[in-house]
């Protein structure tokens, strides 16, 4: 039995209903066009466990663990694009965000500040936060203190809570929530904006047929073309997608050469 989970833009609630309704009909193009996918989606696992499973039908994931450990191991099947700000087609930057209230205005005025990351493999909450701060960094340090939060959301609640006094949040999810569920980002202001570079990928087994893979992909353009599936779409801000190769993903990993050139290896 395959597997299959959208856990990534799953939150707030009105994403996670929208997920479903977005599932259900690209399961019935995907099934139309001959494949085999499981009919609801899975949401007993971290976003991460799905990753390499086996039997994995679909999926997205970060397009920095794409690059670090799963090239190779996984199908790369289309990169979503949002209408939210804070990206241009399928490419993404993250905003980095502090509290209203705070006097500082731009990302030099945290020196000696405390951050806020997501997780050390994010894309958006680590890798284009480090490459925007790489510049004003001495001899490899920043900030004072780095909090691993473990989510988005969590960040800005660390914020919020005064544990941390900046972070980088990925503009989709800022998007959803500030849509979504205002006051979960209230009191917040957005300082600045990092790079941009390839957004989430959805993903596949890697033992994905070429034929199976080109299905997938005609199922994702024909359900995000079809007015009948408006309304989750509307919900999510998804409009579009786009196919990026392995090619493309590199920039994320240039991300990290330049940093480390800069001598900021590592969010400190």
């Amino acid at each position: 039995m395959l597997v299959a989970s959208l856990l990534m833009y799953d939150h707030p609630d009105a994403a996670q209903s929208a997920n479903d309704a977005l599932w259900a009909a690209l399961r019935d193009a995907m099934r139309a066009r001959g494949l085999d996918v499981p009919d609801r989606l899975d949401r007993r696992e971290g976003h991460e466990s799905y990753w390499l499973r086996p039997d994995l039908a679909f999926a997205q994931t970060c397009g920095y663990p794409y690059v670090q450990q799963l090239k190779g191991r996984v199908r790369l099947v289309a990169t979503p694009v949002f209408r939210y700000p804070g990206g241009k087609g399928a490419r993404r930057a993250s905003f980095i965000v502090a509290r209203a209230e705070d006097p500082a205005r731009t990302v030099a005025d945290f020196r000696g500040r405390r951050v806020a990351i997501n997780d050390w493999l994010s894309n958006s909450g680590m890798n284009l936060l480090r490459v925007a701060v790489a510049p004003y960094a001495i001899d490899g340090r920043f900030f004072s203190d780095v909090t691993v939060t473990g989510g988005h959301m969590r960040s800005i609640a660390a914020i919020r809570e005064g544990r941390a006094d900046i972070a980088a949040i990925d503009s989709i999810t800022w998007g959803l929530h500030e849509r979504h569920a205002p006051e979960t980002v209230a009191g917040m202001r957005i300082i600045g904006e990092t790079p941009m570079g390839p957004g989430l990928p959805y993903i596949t087994r890697a033992a994905t047929s070429d034929a199976e893979l080109a299905a997938m992909r005609e199922s994702l353009a024909a359900v995000i073309a079809g007015p009948e599936n408006a309304e989750p779409l509307d919900t999510l801000g998804l409009t579009g997608i786009e196919l990026f190769s392995d090619a493309d993903y590199a920039e994320l990993e240039a991300f990290d050469a330049e940093a480390r050139r800069m001598g900021y290896p590592k969010v400190a």
